[in-house]
């Protein structure tokens, strides 16, 4: 196996040596005390199973299992739409053997695509403790033997695990639902945005456009935090092999969420040999297996922090030096937007996730001895069909779509798709995997902002047309919830269109959509708690350097006071008000950005 690999998976042990001890005891401590049910009063039971009709008397016997759900649905989400019916499929496939399942609770689903821009962004990084919280408050009834959930999007499927590790016990499997057919093409999408931000187009092309790109149920197809969550999810083996970008309306998909219900009854009892709680499978190995698939396939820079959080809550330290480290080693092995023209229903088309575990495992960068929730790594490099109504797995062949995943022996670049960055205005982080290396290097003067609005304006003002590093400061999770600010996305792209040298230095996020624009982004220490970014000012000179990780400024920053912005005063309306202990409490972008780890 790869020896970085190796060494960034042992160090992750190492550091996290006390915590993760101290997590998989308190595990045990609820897996001695044996089925939950058994240690509830009659009238704990009468009330479990008051709502159950004819299932009530498999509930009070124990010998039977129960499976709590946790589902995102709502019918405002295009990804969770279809999962308004899944927990009566799963009830029923378990009625049909023996077992119960009940939906333990719903938990918050909000959509960064409607909020984008919009006063409710700032919520949105926030809403992923919220929704762990909401996790672990459903399966606090302790009534349930195994956990599965239904969520996809970007903070949500993060959330739930992070609740779901709480109740390390349980046996915990992820029910995709898959993407949306395509629309119209990225390229196409990307014009159309940067025609409207010039001016030339107006905002019935845009709404036409748009809606033609977000057209039906299912997840968005472009290769965003949502689709990330799910093909990183696979590689950990919290899924079944293949399983992340079957089509809603592909029979397979139902055939899948039924195999999932079975298979969770199969790794449930906890006296079988093959018994699986989520500990068991969450563990250092699988972590950087999920690490490695998020650099090859040019993953969201969210993930640089979900992934932290997410370990932190099984026990485990994870760094941004070790993404680092791991992607001096990892391949880019796909191209799909915002890294190339392909959408996921492409990338699933040419072999998916199993052909790339495939060609990973074939580097020797995946750890096979990992414990997924279904069979071995081994099954992982399979694919699922339906032979005669059943779901079968075959092996996994290379790829049939030379330009969305690379051929056996090729590989789209030699290192993964984010760089950690470091200097003297503070670290960060930047997705390499969609800039060109003529972009990778800019040298210029600074032009500071607090909001992606007053940006906007000034690009509409005609203020922006030079070689300028955009600094948008103020924007970290402490001063208004580090909302995501796309909206810069388009008016760079121009600049850069029109022969300008641009960059982005912000402490806010991009998420997924990142692309052809160097962003250096998560930069922490925030400016609101005093970070260097705080102490800029128009005309100052960075140096990004996204091929040797670094970012400087040319200035004497601590000889300025720190400019203190009112982002962290406007935090009123549309719920923002409520958050404010979330603004408070949370940690940095490089340890989670969480108020609960």
């Amino acid at each position: 196996m790869n020896n970085t690999v190796l060494e960034v998976t042992n160090r992750i042990l190492k550091r996290s040596e006390k915590l993760r001890e101290t997590y998989l005891a308190q595990v045990q401590s609820y897996i001695e005390k044996g089925k939950g049910r058994s240690t509830m009063t009659c009238g704990n039971m009468a009330h479990t199973a008051a709502a159950c009709g004819g299932a009530s008397s498999r509930l009070l016997d124990f010998t039977t299992l129960n499976v709590g759900i946790v589902t995102a649905y709502n019918d405002m989400l295009s990804a969770h739409q279809p999962y308004q019916h899944y927990p009566d499929q799963i009830k029923s496939i378990l009625s049909n053997i023996g077992h119960t399942a009940q939906v333990a609770g719903g938990v918050p689903a909000m959509c960064d695509g409607v909020t984008q821009g919009q006063d409710g962004m700032d919520l949105s990084l926030f809403s992923r403790d919220l929704i762990a919280q909401a996790t672990a408050i459903g399966l606090s009834h302790n009534a349930f033997d195994a956990t599965l959930l239904l969520g996809v999007c970007d903070k949500i499927a993060p959330g739930q695990i992070i609740g779901a590790l709480s109740f390390g016990h349980l046996p915990t499997a992820f029910v995709p639902s898959g993407p949306m057919p395509t629309g119209i093409s990225n390229d196409e999408k990307v014009q159309v945005r940067q025609k409207y931000a010039a001016g030339e187009l107006g905002k019935d092309a845009l709404q036409n456009m748009e809606c033609n790109a977000y057209h039906s149920p299912g997840t968005c197809t472009f290769y965003g935090t949502a689709n990330t969550n799910q093909l990183v999810f696979e590689a950990m083996g919290l899924m079944l092999p293949g399983s992340a970008f079957v089509s809603p309306t592909n029979p397979l998909r139902d055939a899948l969420t039924e195999l999932t219900a079975k298979h969770i009854i199969r790794v449930s009892n906890s006296a079988s040999k093959d018994f699986r709680p989520i500990a068991k499978v969450m563990d250092e190995k699988s972590l950087v297996n999920g690490l490695v698939a998020l650099l090859a396939s040019g993953g969201s820079t969210n993930h640089t922090i979900h992934m932290i959080a997410i370990a932190r809550a099984a026990g485990l330290i994870v760094t941004w030096d070790d993404f680092d480290a791991l992607s001096d080693v990892v391949p880019q092995l796909t191209k799909m937007y915002p890294n190339g023209p392909a959408d996921i229903n492409a990338f699933e088309a040419a072999g998916g996730v199993p052909t790339l575990m495939r060609r990973l495992h074939q580097l020797d960068l995946l750890h096979m001895d990992a414990t997924p929730i279904y069979g071995t790594m081994e099954d992982y490099l399979t694919r699922p069909c339906l032979v005669d109504g059943q779901v079968q797995f075959q092996a996994a062949t290379e790829s049939t779509a030379p330009d969305v995943v690379a051929m056996d022996d090729v590989v789209f670049s030699a290192q993964g798709g984010l760089k950690v960055l470091d200097g003297n205005i503070g670290r960060g982080v930047i997705k390499i995997s969609a800039v060109a290396p003529e972009n990778r290097f800019i040298q210029a003067p600074i032009k500071v902002f607090s909001s992606q609005h007053d940006v906007e304006k000034a690009y509409q003002q005609g203020e922006l047309n030079r070689d300028v590093i955009i600094v948008v400061r103020h924007n970290g999770p402490g001063a208004n919830g580090m909302p995501e600010l796309h909206k810069l996305m388009p008016i760079l792209g121009n600049l850069m269109k029109a022969g300008y040298k641009t960059a982005l230095v912000t402490d806010g996020r991009l998420s997924g959509a990142s692309g052809k624009v160097p962003a250096a982004i998560h930069i922490t220490p925030e400016s609101s708690k005093g970070g260097p970014l705080a102490r800029v000012v128009d005309g100052d000179v960075i140096t990004l350097d996204a091929e040797n990780g670094s970012l400087m400024i040319d200035a004497q920053l601590d000889e300025r006071e720190n400019d203190i912005n009112g982002n962290t005063q406007e935090q009123l309306g549309m719920g923002r008000e409520l958050f404010r202990m979330f603004r408070d409490n949370v940690s940095s972008a490089e340890t989670g950005a969480s108020i609960l780890l």
